[in-house]
């Protein structure tokens, strides 16, 4: 088995089960990093290098990486920006447009390389600064704003919750879990709604209790998610008010800070 691979494509489908028809529970993007965990003729069970996450893709978006590059932490630092006009050139001339937050493998003087394919690098390179982070997430957050929802989604053309904020956290060099339940394990607890600040990750759940939403607070009364689409909505002690639709749609379980 050839146990560790790379997304070749700019976004790849990560499925429940091994069909085409099956759920889409992630997304890989341009440059992710995975480990194969079993094959069957067409799709492969992997998992997700950056956040552990697993799920069956089609073989043929990847490309095969030793285990040296796989494990080179310093290989896979810089990242595409939030832009909308992220674009590679291939070899061949082809073009790749890649999402925000994709990584650039290898990245050197204007190049990324895949294995031995090397990618002509059309944009400005971002390498995430945590320094700057406190003011500079709200508006890499604001970039996703109007994205429509989209489960399992990480791009700004389909992202969902807990998708949206991996990937603005990303962007600043913190690596996030990828559901929201997960999410909510991490980070340090902010004991009182009043003393939210931009940044911090607010959790919200469901009847049963189980965490099932996030979005990323904009101070201590607004907040950034993704519901329908990437909103901004006020939030107050029960949760999210929708002022659309005249009433509370997620009700507030607890709040995380990250930095």
């Amino acid at each position: 088995m050839e146990n560790y691979q790379i997304c070749r494509v700019a976004i790849a489908p990560l499925r429940k089960e091994p069909s085409d028809r099956s759920e889409i529970v992630s997304q890989l993007l341009f440059g992710d990093r995975v480990k194969v965990i079993e094959q069957t003729e067409k799709w492969w069970l992997v998992q997700n290098f950056d956040d552990g996450y697993e799920g069956w893709m089609d073989f043929k978006q990847l490309a095969k990486l030793g285990e040296a590059p796989y494990l080179d932490s310093h290989a896979y630092r810089y990242l595409a920006p939030a832009a909308v006009n992220n674009t590679l050139i291939a070899a061949n001339g082809s073009a790749y447009y890649v999402p925000a937050g994709c990584t650039l493998p290898f990245y050197a003087n204007g190049f990324c390389f895949l294995g031995e394919e090397k990618f002509e690098v059309k944009f400005e390179a971002w390498l995430p600064n945590r320094e700057s982070i406190a003011s500079e997430i709200e508006k890499t957050a604001k970039f996703f704003e109007n994205a429509p929802y989209l489960w399992g989604g990480r791009t700004l053309f389909g992202i969902d919750c807990s998708g949206f904020v991996q990937t603005v956290f990303r962007l600043h060099g913190i690596q996030l879990k990828r559901d929201a339940s997960q999410q909510a394990e991490q980070g340090e607890l902010v004991d009182f709604l009043s003393g939210a600040t931009v940044g911090d990750l607010a959790f919200f759940d469901n009847e049963e209790g189980k965490i099932t939403h996030v979005g990323m607070m904009l101070g201590n009364d607004k907040i950034i998610h993704a519901a329908g689409k990437v909103r901004i909505d006020p939030i107050d002690g029960k949760g999210i008010y929708n002022a659309e639709l005249g009433r509370y749609t997620h009700k507030l379980r607890i709040i995380k800070r990250f930095f």
